[in-house]
């Protein structure tokens, strides 16, 4: 297999001012050539969703990078005892070429947008990143972003609320200064840290010690510590436009990691809980073989002591040996192979991530797992969801798939292993031998990132454009996880696979669902501008869920629905402008855009609401020259699509694509790919995918 060492540009750890409104790439490992393999459908009992709101403009916007901030939720549900709907916040520009400024919307319970507009009336400059939080009693939202107020180069954290009184949006109180850069927190040994700043703020709420009231939390970070700010307020308070007296506290550990030559490079979510604590949650650049989870705990309403814990990300895998060998397939910068302990996967690419609670008390903490060895490179390829959750009561910690997951009856590998999917566990499930490459393993890969070019922004599209995001729990264990995903328009893009071409100018939507807290995960619901018909025209981009799904009731079965709010950027010209670099010249921008889907359940545990699988034939005759007859069943009417791939994962030729009835069908194949050439002797895969399932077969072509 060839390999070539990427070089990923740094900019260090230095903050530019220039650009404060971007992370600024920092290494964590580089990527090396791998294969591109298969892309892997859903397959198990993925939900069933319909729109209940279409995709709706909310405001045009010519600011087309991560629009809605980095380690937040960008739109918030308002109680239904206020009166339903959402709130919603992003960083935009009115005009190509004016300043960037933070915005909000309130949605109506209809999800038609009733209110737009600038935070505030704010001064020249560039602002923006906001975050948003959403008082759950009285439904009150208030909103953080940085904005200079003062004579020095350096912006502040500044933050409103809105009165909403009787249902009325756009009721802004006066701006606070509430984080005054720059600061100069204390380590533990009374070392002063000077001239730190302080950005990219995130909101929460939680219980008060003071009767009546509720604590609000603003965390200001900085590319390795973070300032957290605290005050109390009540509904009074907001309406009158009292303002809120803040308290500040820091990270005792972090102080001291700033203190390091090379500071640690830490990415950290803020979540609260019904008990007075105050959780940072994420990880950091880890160089040697040590815990790079990490999560923080405040006490006492966030005035106790902070504890720290750490965790592992690394996850043992094995090198596929290749047959009549001693090598392993996946080799180091120097063509040697890595042994087993030395190949892992590990928590990569996932500086935007964020981290919420289930309802029984869990952290999850979603992010991008990747396949890495051990001397500092990774294999971008081999890149797939995953959460680490953590049980403070009894502080354990476990790592879990979300897509794709494991075979349950899989007791070998320590999770997916993209090419031991089938029994028995622990062996290549098939080799392949190729004149170029010679034998590689079959394997499945993926791409989750919305947008397929590695290279973009001087090789950092990675560190700039990852966006995993989970919802917090709603009252019936209802979650989700929205992340997008690019396999399909990489395999047009670079290698011009026949059959993705109208994934050119698009990438998927994948939402993961559970209803269990999290305890279990349904294979994504998928969306795109290709298959589904609502999203026809739009490209999406820098996709957030909101902060809680909607429960709407049982179904017929018994088992809970609910509702699920997105918002998103249609972006015109794919990829961000306004992301020095810029990965095109046109700044045309594109809308901030919002939607909703109703999400049902299946649970796998009853075959009477499992969807009835689509029965794939052995194709006859097999092997064969050049024609066969490849013959399916389908259990009810619907979409139908019939495929050929090679054993590269390539797909050679479509051939069916279209709505068909419930029953017996049969098509021949006469051995072409879909430009009519014949193709070589080999073994191919056909695969049948309906709307929710899909059957994949082996047969050989036998010239």
């Amino acid at each position: 297999m060839k390999r070539f060492v990427i070089t990923l540009i740094t900019i260090g750890l230095l903050f530019s001012f220039a650009y404060a409104g971007q992370m600024q790439p920092v290494m964590e490992k580089k990527p090396v050539e791998s294969p591109a393999g298969v892309r892997l459908a859903p397959r198990r009992n993925v939900p069933q969703y319909t729109f209940t709101k279409t995709p709706t403009t909310v405001a045009p916007n010519y600011y087309d990078y991560m629009i809605g901030g980095y380690n937040n939720l960008p739109l918030n549900l308002v109680p239904e005892s206020q009166g339903g709907g959402y709130f919603l916040t992003w960083t935009g520009r009115n005009s190509p070429t004016s300043d960037r400024k933070s915005y909000y919307g309130y949605l109506y319970s209809s999800g038609m947008p009733i209110f737009v507009n600038q935070i505030v009336t704010q001064g020249e400059g560039e602002h923006g990143m906001p975050a948003l939080v959403v008082d759950p009693v009285d439904g009150n939202p208030f909103y953080a972003w940085t904005q200079n107020v003062d004579t020095d180069p350096v912006s502040e954290i500044v933050l409103t609320s809105d009165a909403f009184i009787a249902g009325i949006a756009g009721l802004v109180n006066t701006t606070q200064v509430v984080i005054d850069n720059p600061v100069t927190p204390t380590a533990p040994d009374g070392t002063e840290t000077t001239n730190n700043v302080f950005y990219w703020p995130s909101l929460a709420i939680g219980p008060s010690p003071l009767a009546g009231k509720r604590r609000l939390y603003l965390l200001g970070r900085q590319n390795c510590n973070v300032y957290l700010a605290m005050a109390d307020f009540s509904r009074d308070d907001v309406e009158n436009g009292i303002p809120l007296n803040w308290q500040y506290s820091s990270v005792p550990q972090l102080n001291t990691w700033e203190l390091n030559a090379v500071p640690n490079k830490t990415y950290l979510a803020l979540e609260t809980d019904s008990g007075g604590n105050v959780i940072l949650a994420g990880y950091h650049n880890s160089y040697s073989i040590e815990n790079d989870i990490i999560v923080f705990i405040c006490g006492n309403f966030g005035q106790g002591e902070w504890t720290f814990h750490s965790f592992n990300s690394r996850m043992p895998t094995w090198n596929p040996t290749y047959p009549g060998s001693n090598g392993g397939f996946f080799i180091d910068d120097e063509g040697q192979p890595f042994q087993d302990q030395d190949l892992h996967w590990k928590l990569l690419n996932s500086g935007h991530l964020n981290a919420t609670l289930d309802s029984g008390g869990r952290l999850h903490i979603v992010g991008i797992w990747a396949l890495a060895g051990g001397d500092g490179v990774f294999f971008p390829h081999f890149q797939f969801v995953k959460e680490a959750v953590y049980d403070p009561t009894w502080n354990n910690f476990e790592i879990r798939d979300i897509f794709p997951q494991k075979n349950c009856d899989d007791l070998f590998n320590a999770c997916f292993t993209p090419w031991d999917m089938l029994p028995p566990y622990g062996e290549v499930d098939e080799w392949i031998y190729d004149e170029e490459y010679g034998y590689y393993p079959y394997t499945f890969t993926d791409w989750p990132f919305p947008h397929w070019d590695q290279a973009a922004h001087e090789n950092t599209m990675m560190f700039h454009y990852n966006n995993v995001k989970i919802t917090r729990a709603n009252d019936y264990g209802q979650m989700a996880v929205v992340w997008q995903d690019s396999k399909r328009a990489f395999d047009w893009c670079v290698y011009h696979y026949p059959g993705y071409e109208a994934w050119e100018h698009g990438t998927d939507i994948y939402i993961a669902y559970t209803n269990y807290g999290g305890s279990e995960w349904q294979d994504p619901i998928v969306l795109n501008n290709v298959d589904t018909p609502e999203l026809a025209g739009i490209k999406p981009m820098w996709v957030y869920p909101a902060d809680r799904m909607i429960y709407t009731g049982f179904n017929q079965y018994g088992i809970k629905e609910g509702k699920l709010g997105l918002m998103f950027y249609d972006d015109f010209t794919w990829g961000s402008n306004s992301l020095p670099p810029p990965y095109h010249p046109d700044p045309d921008g594109g809308r901030v855009m919002f939607m909703e889907l109703h999400i049902g359940y299946l649970d796998a545990n009853d075959p009477s609401q499992a969807p009835a699988p689509a029965i794939l034939a052995q194709n006859w005759p097999n092997p064969f020259n050049p024609n066969t007859n490849i013959s399916f069943e389908l259990p009810q009417p619907g979409p139908a699509r019939l495929e050929i791939f090679d054993l590269r994962g390539r797909l050679v030729s479509t051939l069916l694509d279209k709505e068909m009835g419930a029953g017996k069908h049969s098509l021949n194949w006469d051995g072409t790919d879909s430009n009519g050439a014949q193709l070589a002797s080999g073994v191919y895969i056909y695969r049948l995918s309906t709307g929710r399932t899909s059957a994949s077969r082996k047969m050989i072509l036998l010239k």
